[in-house]
């Protein structure tokens, strides 16, 4: 009896032991896409799919807002989780599963009306100049005189076409043709264009994985120094410190919304996300889907704005200012992978959910763009017919965003083609003149031993897009998220990366005074800025042009100010000096 006892122990603590190992190699919970599905143009019963992973059998909850979300409401089909919202009763706002005391990444949920459907693989083919392009999915943007919705369903049952999804908004429709072939499309665009209520056609040229923008060239030996070149800390130490002392300055919240497909949350920079952000309120939160790597283009973005500290990988600016920050909210999203169209839907969405800043870490070049050097540009092209469309639909973008969001501003890199960045002709949307439209180019340390607010102290970064049109440059190379802690993430570099330097700091500086309008932001920006590159008169070779030259009413109208007609460089830290000095105006 005595040995059956003790094999019967043995036994069970095996079994513990091989139910905690299973256990602890368990997939941890997460959620890795949340797009509309069903109906698209269903704005009272809007449903969700959400795809999983890491969900086990047994009870498990859906949160919408930090409220459970009625069981009745939630289907499973395919693996599938299908969620119907009423959104007569719900707003926009984050949402994540909880299971055996385990919770999810929070993905952000947002009951907009805009959004655009992708193409499935069958639906892709190659255009005569090589490009991926869409066969049966084309957006019509509708003139303003006319009912979209009305005007679009009139052009479906002409076309024998559907309405499938949509951006009232712009005025824009998504339709899916009855087109088996490119000729087949294209002669329906032709039509379609030459109808009285049609502004424009946008097709689109995307692969379903292309949308990023990368700089493939070598990073720089002392990479590691790259963000001083800003007063990246001593930016972090003046919010830390100063709003600390300065009682009577009160901070707001701030929202931002970073145009990427999703966020690594297994790995340190973003661990400690999951389930409800939102219980500490001076925290910054992440909303995302979860990607399958750390390495990705959206990780890296977001975690300029939000990695952890002190875990090596990535460093959050304002995740640096959580002791003292007003709780600022990073919602990664792009709705779904329909390319540049689906970019503007859920940048529209984003707006309309409360987001003050905007970043696009994103860009296109024209088939037949040149670089600096007179060679063509070969990344990340589209061709005419293409990019028409596009600049059309980014018109209405910004004309609504005028109208409707004055208050609202769009970080956008430069591109790194080496090329310039504020020639309609060759890209978008950096090429835009508007406001509340900045234009971010890349820079790196110079191995120059001078001091920090020498002009020498950084150099442009040889593929980082140049000219008039750039408002800024930024620091272009980062080191990137890693799944072990303490391990040193592998170098990032692009304008990419510049760009997100720039939106952390103006959402800190609206944190500190939210009544900067477009103009006066870029206005402290260039004020604040420190210079990089030759000195320039101010008609300067285009190529030698990094950014506008910095003008003598930048300067405290000082004509004979050392750095007028030199290029702009991001000081971070004298920004931030100069947004809490705006508070007195406003006093």
């Amino acid at each position: 009896m005595k040995r059956m006892h003790a094999l019967v122990c043995r036994l069970a603590v095996m079994i513990s032991l091989a139910v905690a190992g299973a256990a602890m190699a368990a997939e941890p919970l997460r959620i890795t896409q949340l797009q509309r599905c069903g109906d698209l143009l269903d704005s009272r019963q809007p449903t969700f799919c959400l795809q999983t992973s890491g969900l086990q059998q047994g009870q498990w909850q859906v949160y919408v807002n930090g409220a459970v979300l009625d069981a009745k409401r939630i289907s499973r089909r395919q693996g599938q989780l299908r969620l119907q919202i009423d959104a007569t009763e719900a707003q926009s706002g984050p949402l994540w599963l909880q299971q055996q005391g385990q919770f999810s990444n929070p993905v952000w949920m947002s009951l907009g009306s805009s959004h655009i459907l992708a193409a499935d693989k069958k639906a892709v083919t190659k255009n005569r100049e090589g490009l991926s392009t869409y066969v049966d999915l084309v957006s019509v943007i509708i003139e303003e005189s006319h009912d979209g919705a009305e005007q679009a369903q009139r052009l479906a049952d002409k076309y024998d076409a559907k309405v499938v999804g949509a951006i009232p908004p712009l005025n824009t429709y998504q339709l899916r043709l009855p087109a088996r072939n490119l000729d087949q499309r294209d002669a329906t665009v032709l039509r379609l264009g030459a109808e009285v209520s049609v502004d424009a056609v946008v097709i689109e040229e995307s692969g379903a994985e292309e949308s990023i923008e990368q700089d493939a060239s070598d990073p720089p030996a002392r990479e590691s120094q790259e963000w001083a070149a800003n007063r990246f800390l001593d930016a972090v130490n003046f919010y830390q410190r100063r709003l600390q002392k300065e009682q009577d300055i009160d901070t707001r919240p701030v929202r931002i919304g970073v145009i990427e497909r999703d966020v690594d949350f297994d790995n340190p920079d973003f661990a400690d996300y999951a389930g409800d952000c939102r219980r500490d309120a001076s925290r910054v939160c992440v909303y995302a889907r979860d990607a399958a790597k750390a390495g990705g283009h959206g990780t890296t973005v977001a975690g300029i704005l939000a990695a952890a500290w002190d875990n090596g990988g990535n460093s959050g600016f304002l995740r640096a200012l959580d002791k003292v920050g007003p709780g600022f909210d990073v919602i990664v999203d792009r709705g779904s992978d329909a390319g540049i169209t689906a970019n503007i839907a859920a940048s529209v969405n984003l707006v309309e959910d409360g987001a003050r800043v905007l970043n696009w870490s994103w860009g296109i070049h024209r088939t037949g763009a040149i670089d600096v050097d007179g060679a063509p540009v070969d990344s990340l092209v589209r061709s005419g017919i293409a990019m028409s469309g596009y600049e059309e639909l980014l018109e209405e973008f910004f004309l609504w965003l005028r109208r409707e969001h004055p208050d609202v501003v769009v970080v956008n890199s430069a591109g790194n083609g080496a090329s310039f960045s504020g020639r309609d002709e060759y890209r978008l949307p950096s090429s835009f003149i508007t406001d509340q439209l900045f234009v971010v180019g890349g820079h790196q340390r110079s191995d120059k031993k001078v001091d920090i607010d020498d002009p020498r102290y950084a150099t442009r970064r040889k593929t980082s897009n140049v000219d008039m049109r750039v408002d800024i440059t930024a620091a272009a190379c980062v080191h990137g998220s890693m799944t072990e802690a303490d391990a040193t993430g592998a170098v990032h570099c692009g304008t990419s990366y510049a760009t997100p330097l720039v939106a952390g700091l103006l959402a800190a500086m609206l944190s500190i005074n939210p009544e900067l309008e477009p103009d006066q932001l870029r206005m402290l920006l260039r004020r604040s800025a420190m210079t990089i590159g030759e000195e320039n008169d101010f008609e300067p070779m285009e190529a030698d042009d990094l950014t506008a030259p910095i003008l003598p009413s930048e300067r405290n109208n000082e004509l004979n100010h050392p750095d007028v007609g030199r290029s702009a460089r991001l000081d971070m830290y004298r920004a931030l000096e100069l947004a809490v000095q705006s508070l007195d105006s406003v006093r």
